[in-house]
């Protein structure tokens, strides 16, 4: 890594704490993107004529794109004011959506997919880092969980919003909602968060090196490509799959909803758990998981039983952002910054891997084979967590 010696001013504590906030929105508005098409499968593949498990792709792209430009962006960028490059990506997003909203050909959405990969990636592996240059460093802990929590919010409650707006007014509202909530963020960067020079740069040779010397982030790694994976091969054809039960279209959104309040519950279950017991908390959430899915592939459900199962699997997702990035800080105190642009990295690849191959066990088998196959991914997280020393 090299260091620049470029001035910059501490921000008050209370502007600092509004630009975590406006940061904290834009991870939640990038998130919400990526994750979107999630509840909009069916919808979309209708309208633009593809299969759903080429609808699919809406979420394998973004996914594949931000694990690459993760560590990318990072690099290229390494000189350039920090409040610059958030905003030149939260602005992309919004626009991209706002592209999608407007696409009569599926060509279109994947192309601006592209983008929203771009900005996903880039812009969650700088903002992970900034509390530390926003506000005091006696806040910085609680500020980077709250810039986190951002991460967590879209995945348990950001998509079934989307979803839940979908419903009520079709599939391009709700992209063009997000595109705007992009903008609005875009907005509070430009306004509330002040000149962030960068400090440190990373380099591209600082990657290898933290693999290849910390057995504890290979570990992390590992975990993160089961669990994301299997989740994802699952979650992102679970409309497909509850109708498929003979739920009806308009209760897709509030069963959503009902995972995402499960979700922000397990996070804060989870924050409770891991100081003590992080590698308990991360096998009960590989269990946890895996029984959510095998339950809803082999389970005749009516809406309460759907609800039912949505909760359980929502106590498991909810807990992992928190747990598995403590994992990651935890094997790595020093070399975060490395350590979670691989990390970042990793989750992107396990969403894109998860939904590219529920895409084709729902196209060649059937549905219910995306949450079989994504339940025994989540055991096989089980042996690394047991083989794994320390806390």
């Amino acid at each position: 890594m090299t260091t620049t010696t470029t001035p910059t001013t501490t921000p008050t504590p209370v502007r600092g704490w509004l630009a975590v906030l406006a940061v904290t929105l834009g991870i939640f508005s990038l998130m919400t993107s990526e994750l979107l098409p999630v509840g909009l499968l069916t919808p979309v593949g209708t309208d633009l004529d593809v299969s759903e498990g080429t609808a699919g792709l809406m979420v394998t792209v973004p996914g594949i794109v931000a694990a690459v430009s993760a560590p990318l962006v990072t690099v290229a960028t390494g000189r350039v004011d920090r409040r610059i490059v958030l905003a030149v990506l939260i602005a992309l997003m919004g626009l991209a959506n706002l592209a999608s909203a407007f696409a009569t050909h599926f060509a279109v959405v994947l192309a601006a997919r592209f983008f929203v990969g771009v900005s996903v990636g880039g812009f969650w592996s700088i903002a992970g880092g900034i509390a530390l240059r926003l506000v005091p460093e006696k806040h910085v802990t609680r500020a980077t969980a709250v810039i986190f929590g951002g991460v967590e919010t879209a995945s348990v409650l950001g998509v079934p919003a989307g979803t839940f707006l979908g419903d009520l007014g079709g599939w391009r509202p709700a992209f063009a909602a997000v595109g705007v909530l992009g903008l609005v963020s875009l907005m509070g960067i430009l306004i509330l968060t002040p000149r962030i020079p960068a400090r440190r740069t990373l380099g591209f040779a600082d990657l290898p090196l933290v693999w290849k010397g910390n057995a504890g982030v290979r570990a992390g790694i590992v975990l993160t490509l089961l669990v994301i994976t299997g989740h994802f091969l699952a979650y992102t054809f679970i409309r497909p799959i509850l109708q498929g039960d003979g739920i009806a279209d308009n209760m897709i959104g509030v069963l959503l909803l009902t995972f995402g309040v499960a979700g922000i519950c397990g996070n804060f279950i989870a924050g409770a758990l891991i100081g003590r017991w992080l590698r308990p908390t991360v096998a009960g959430i590989a269990v946890v998981l895996a029984a959510a899915m095998l339950l809803v592939a082999f389970t005749d459900t009516g809406v309460l039983t759907a609800g039912a199962l949505m909760v359980l699997w929502g106590l498991g997702y909810g807990a992992v952002p928190v747990t598995f990035q403590t994992w990651i800080i935890d094997a790595a105190p020093d070399t975060t910054e490395a350590a979670s642009s691989l990390y970042v990295s990793a989750f992107n690849i396990a969403i894109a891997l998860g939904a590219l191959l529920g895409g084709l066990a729902v196209d060649g088998i059937g549905a219910t084979a995306a949450p079989l196959l994504g339940a025994a991914l989540a055991l096989l997280a089980l042996p690394v967590v047991l083989r794994r020393r320390g806390r």
